[in-house]
C-alpha cells in the first residue's frame, strides 16, 4: 500500500508541491507504534473505521470502554465485534477487502505526539475463535489490524468536547446492557423475541 498514490502526487504537484507531504511522510509516519500512539489508542472510548469494497464503501463508529481497542504488538491493533445490527457492512467489506481506514480523535484536548489524530492503514482479519476473545465482555469476534502507516494530525479543527457518561450499552464485566430502542421497533421485534442471544454485526 503506497503511501501516496498517483492521485495525491498530481494534487500535490498541481496546488502545492512535494516538499511539505515529504516532509510529513518522513517525519510523522512510522510503521510501529510509539508510547504515545498505545497511550492514544489505550485510552480511547471511540474511533471511525472506514471499509470498502468494489461494491461499497462504509464508515462507521466503533466504541466502548477505555481499554477496548488494544496495542497488541508493534504494528498491530485489536478489538471486540459487540452485538450490532446484522447488516455486517463493514466486515463484509472487509471479507472482500482486508484494507481499511482507523482514525482516533482527541476531543479532549489531550494532545498524543503533539498531536489530536492518529490515522492508521493496514489490513484487517476477522477472528472468531473462543480463544481470541476470552475475556472480553460481550465480544463476539475480535477484529485486528496490521497497520502499513501509522501518523499523527495536528489538533486544528477538533472541537473540544466533554463526556457526559460512558454508553450504557457498553458490554462490561458485571453489567448487562440494556435492550436497544430499535430491537423493539415492530419490524424487528418479533425475530428478537424468537431467539436468545443476538449475533452482532455492524
Amino acid at each position: 500500500m503506497a503511501y501516496y498514490h498517483d492521485g495525491m502526487r498530481e494534487l500535490q504537484d498541481r496546488y502545492d508541491g512535494r516538499e511539505i507531504p515529504d516532509r510529513l511522510a518522513k517525519n510523522s509516519m512510522r510503521t510501529a507504534f510509539n508510547d504515545e500512539d498505545r497511550a492514544f489508542v489505550e485510552a480511547s472510548q471511540m474511533f471511525f473505521l472506514s471499509t470498502a469494497s468494489e461494491e461499497s464503501v462504509d464508515c462507521s463508529l466503533k466504541a466502548g470502554d477505555p481499554g477496548f481497542v488494544r496495542v497488541m504488538g508493534d504494528n498491530v491493533i485489536a478489538w471486540p465485534d459487540y452485538d450490532g445490527n446484522r447488516m455486517y457492512r463493514s466486515l463484509g467489506n472487509i471479507i472482500r477487502n482486508s484494507r481499511v481506514g482507523v482514525l482516533f480523535v482527541s476531543f479532549d484536548g489531550t494532545l498524543y505526539n503533539n498531536a489530536g489524530r492518529l490515522r492508521i492503514n493496514g489490513h484487517a482479519e476477522i477472528d472468531e475463535s473462543p480463544e481470541a476473545i476470552a475475556g472480553m465482555p460481550g465480544a463476539k469476534r475480535l477484529i485486528r489490524v496490521t497497520a502499513e502507516h501509522i501518523f499523527s494530525n495536528c489538533p486544528r479543527y477538533i472541537p473540544k468536547m466533554t463526556l457526559e457518561e460512558p454508553s450504557v450499552y457498553v458490554p462490561r464485566k458485571g453489567h448487562t446492557p440494556p435492550v436497544p430502542a430499535w430491537k423493539k421497533m415492530p419490524f424487528v421485534a418479533e425475530v428478537f423475541d424468537n431467539e436468545d442471544e443476538p449475533a452482532g454485526g455492524d
